[in-house]
């Protein structure tokens, strides 16, 4: 992780890029909808997961991308797979929590904010954040030992996120209406994240040696 960050922080052109993506969405957002109504409160909560799925793809498809092969047999030499895995799982998670509470808060700043439980869609904001970041980084490693990575990573990432959004949605819905509905898409939502974390952690070492 420590090694993550310093790349990032070196290489800050790749974070601006991204925060500008977060901006310039957005804004396009407000032009599309705001300037010709009031948002409705379903459509604005779909929008804002939609904003936030790819920006978590461009954020996450460089985890393993950017990594030469001399560089992974460097790795190979150091630590173990599951070390690697885990690590990529948590800076990224970190990252995108951290994308996704900037894209909130620019969100909520242009296009109004009808949250009624702030507490609540922060909670499903950090649980996105880790569940984008579980799902999308093992697709990253996939995608790496194939030709093609860059058209690879979203061809199989959609698919497998389907769940975990649809789950965000629907309880970011209960947060947004301050509705005290059940907790089951919370705990869903964990249940999904806890379980690809543990299939990252189980299926990744044999990726690492291919």
């Amino acid at each position: 992780m420590q090694k993550d960050f310093r790349l990032e922080w070196r290489q800050r052109a790749a974070l601006n890029g991204m925060l500008l993506y977060v901006g310039s969405t957005v804004f396009v957002c407000y032009l599309s909808f705001v300037r010709g109504g009031v948002l409705p409160a379903p459509a604005w909560n779909a929008l804002l997961w939609i904003i936030l799925l790819f920006t978590a793809v461009n954020a996450v498809a460089k985890s393993f991308l950017q990594e030469s092969r001399g560089r992974l047999l460097y790795y190979y030499a150091l630590v173990r797979p599951e070390a690697v895995i885990l690590a990529k799982i948590a800076y990224n998670a970190v990252l995108l929590l951290g994308l996704g509470l900037v894209a909130f808060g620019a969100y909520s700043l242009v296009l109004g904010n009808p949250v009624q439980q702030p507490g609540r869609f922060t909670l499903v904001v950090a649980l996105g954040a880790l569940g984008f970041a579980s799902s999308l980084t093992l697709i990253s490693g996939i995608a790496a030992k194939a030709q093609n990575s860059n058209t690879l990573m979203p061809v199989l990432g959609f698919p497998v996120v389907i769940p975990i959004l649809l789950q965000l949605i629907k309880a970011a819905k209960n947060a947004l209406d301050g509705l005290d509905a059940s907790p089951q898409p919370l705990y869903m939502l964990l249940g999904l994240n806890l379980l690809v974390v543990a299939v990252s952690y189980l299926l990744y070492p044999f990726l690492w040696r291919t």
